[in-house]
């Protein structure tokens, strides 16, 4: 079988500048989610590799450390912000975007302070992660179309506490004046639009 370039690549807009090295990883826990995002970076000119789990993210960091990245915040075997640092001791000038279906301004802060260049909630779209790791220094993103819903505003609140108390369910719950077992239940569930 011969390498004949494909006609539809080959009539295809170049894309936008990846630069000299197009690495990506891509490291989340949905499988199918991981294949999908992954084809779609590759369409777009990217190189790359996927990893679904901590270890396997952590490994491919090290191994060859990528110029972009894409990592899940919560993973079957783990956090991870481990990868995210993995990422930031094997390469300093590469570029991570957080990507998680628990988007809280508390765990968006904690990824930016390890070296995240950006942080986007689940669902987002192949076009959304291209704009945030190609966005360039000290960009701003666009206000949002539509302010935070109560419901937001207090799962927010509850995700810095918890931080605060370095993830400490019993001292977060003492903090905010509720049940552990409420506050056990809120934070097992996804974040409210």
């Amino acid at each position: 079988m011969t390498d004949a370039p494909d006609p539809a690549s080959a009539s295809a807009d170049p894309g936008p500048d990846l630069g000299p090295d197009p690495t990506l990883l891509i490291v989340d826990d949905d499988e199918a989610f991981l294949r999908r995002l992954g084809r779609a970076m590759e369409k777009r000119g990217f190189d790359v590799a996927l990893a679904g789990s901590v270890a396997e993210g952590r490994d491919l960091a090290m191994r060859r450390p990528p110029a972009y990245a894409v990592v899940d915040l919560r993973l079957e075997d783990g956090n991870g912000l481990d990868v995210v640092e993995a990422l930031r001791q094997s390469r300093p000038d590469g570029r991570v975007v957080v990507l998680t279906g628990y988007g809280a301004i508390a765990t968006a802060v904690a990824a930016v302070k390890i070296g995240a260049t950006d942080y986007l909630a689940k669902p987002a779209d192949a076009e959304e992660v291209m704009r945030a790791l190609l966005a360039r220094e000290g960009e701003l993103p666009p206000p949002p179309e539509n302010p935070m819903s109560a419901d937001r505003v207090r799962w927010e609140h509850i995700q810095r506490v918890y931080e605060m108390c370095d993830r400490n369910v019993s001292e977060t719950a003492r903090r905010l004046g509720m049940h552990r077992r409420t506050l056990q239940r809120i934070l097992a569930k996804r974040s409210p639009r």
